[in-house]
């Protein structure tokens, strides 16, 4: 009973240390308007579908990993571009509603990127994503670099371009700065790009891309030649974890009724990096950003479904303790 009763002190003092400091968390990626349709099924090839619902909702995989980072916790930054059309200044407003620090987005002429979303009645979507200002993020300032330094984890995905990215990886690793990466949308990656991530963070069709198999199957052992420490996500069934040291880690999903899965990944990966830069434990900093995926999974919508640090909790204490 007293190492029991020991146990749960020091689990109490963990969780209190955390809350005392909160982690630094930088994101450089893409800000998008969505343009979200519901409708009963999928359109398949050249077949028109009757829809139910629209919605604009603010997105884009690095505004809502940064919405997702600060909502669950962290002093969050976030580095990209919007237009100038009227989706520019709505976009910059929810991040800083969200807690982001906008200072660095830039503006640019035109049109900001926005993302054409369809959602079924299982909760399935597709996603055809139009760049528009992410094209611009090409290179950093002086300032992005300072706040890279500054950050306990760099999170960073592929929807800006690949210059854009290696700048980011080499200023964390000049910096000593954790680096993730959310290897999404799936496309082929130089080695030296990928020589400055710390952790790879990718779903079954991404490890798939990335290793050059026809499935995932096989795919995370072949994926560490690559990375150091692999994540790869598998939606309702959880996530596994793999590194070059050998571990092996398996985190089983909440069970939930999905409603819409779009911004799920992005709820993982945004509370994976919070998990990650408050040094929590591999298997607990997994089990928490799957709580936080399944939270985001039970409500419609991106930005708006991303979940705060204490439904995380919630999720986490009924599910894994």
């Amino acid at each position: 009973m007293a190492e029991s009763n020991d146990a749960g002190r020091a689990a109490g003092e963990a969780r209190a240390a955390r809350e005392a400091r909160r982690a630094r968390v930088v994101v450089v990626g893409s800000a998008n308007m969505d343009l979200v349709a519901t409708t009963p099924t999928l359109p398949k090839p050249g077949e028109t579908v009757l829809g139910r619902d629209f919605a604009t909702i603010p997105g884009g995989k690095g505004a809502n990993q940064a919405a997702a980072a600060a909502r669950a916790g962290a002093r969050c930054g976030f580095i990209g571009a919007v237009g100038s059309d009227g989706y520019g200044p709505a976009l910059r407003g929810a991040l800083e509603q969200s807690g982001v620090d906008v200072a660095g987005i830039r503006s640019v002429p035109g049109s900001s990127g926005v993302a054409l979303i369809a959602v079924d009645d299982q909760g399935e979507n597709t996603i055809v994503v139009v760049p528009g200002a992410n094209a611009s993020v090409t290179d950093l300032t002086d300032a992005d670099r300072a706040a890279i330094a500054a950050a306990d984890v760099l999170l960073i995905q592929l929807e800006v371009p690949l210059t854009a990215v290696s700048a980011a990886l080499r200023a964390a690793r000049d910096a000593g700065t954790f680096t993730v990466l959310n290897a999404a949308p799936a496309q082929p990656l130089p080695a030296d790009l990928l020589a400055g991530v710390d952790l790879l963070v990718v779903n079954e069709v991404e490890a798939a891309t990335l290793a050059g198999t026809a499935g995932a199957a096989g795919a995370l052992e072949t994926l560490l030649a690559q990375a150091p420490r692999v994540v790869l996500t598998l939606g309702a069934k959880g996530a596994r974890y793999a590194d070059r040291d050998g571990v092996r880690l398996e985190a089983p999903a909440p069970v939930i009724t999905a409603v819409d899965t779009t911004a799920a990944g992005d709820a993982f990966g945004g509370a994976l990096a919070v998990a990650w830069a408050e040094r929590r434990p591999t298997a607990e900093a997994l089990r928490w950003a799957c709580a936080a995926g399944a939270v985001a999974a039970q409500r419609a919508g991106a930005s708006e479904s991303l979940p705060h640090r204490g439904e995380i909790n919630q999720l986490y204490e009924v599910t894994y303790l």
